[in-house]
């Protein structure tokens, strides 16, 4: 049952790409969005991922298999890699070893910009989001400015820097 409502969502998606001109990776993202959201706030994995990421022993001795959220966690992230790397290839018409070189950074930059802290247990999709979208709009700035590309990993390195320098000392305040 659940594969059928996957398929005509994704043809319901293809319909709507093709009859308004929305890109098909924006309703991927879109979805993947939702579906994270969903998890992460209203499931028991969900709070347990949060839980392992702010302080691991302490779920553990609670009686949470943090094997078990590590593994969900792992096999997530390779789900959403394998993802991207599809989107990326599909987007681009053809493959490169070199696609996706330098998405770390801006990847990292929006989670912690979004409010993602570095001692973890912390974070919202919306955040990330709002991270994302500032990242994109300094990656554009840039490039529409014509600034050579070294120099754009330095901004984006300085970004990053400054936000996690602000959850530091902002944690740091509430100790």
């Amino acid at each position: 049952r659940t594969g059928v409502i996957c398929v005509v969502v994704v043809w319901i998606g293809y319909k709507l790409a093709t009859y308004k001109g929305i890109p098909t990776v924006l309703l991927w993202i879109a979805a993947v969005l939702l579906i994270y959201n969903y998890v992460t706030n209203r499931t028991a994995i969900g709070r347990h991922l949060y839980a392992v990421g702010g302080n691991e022993k302490a779920t553990r001795l609670s009686g949470v298999n943090t094997r078990l959220v590590y593994f969900i966690a792992y096999a997530n992230m390779g789900l959403l890699a394998g993802l991207a790397g599809i989107l990326t290839v599909a987007r681009a018409t053809n493959a490169q070893p070199t696609f996706g070189q330098g998405y770390e950074m801006d990847a990292i930059a929006s989670c912690f910009i979004g409010g993602a802290s570095a001692y973890g247990g912390t974070g919202k999709i919306s955040g990330v989001i709002i991270g994302a979208t500032l990242m994109g709009l300094i990656n554009q700035g840039m490039s529409i400015m014509g600034i050579e590309s070294n120099f754009q990993r330095v901004v984006k390195g300085i970004v990053l820097l400054l936000a996690v320098m602000f959850d530091v000392l902002s944690k740091r305040e509430k100790r």
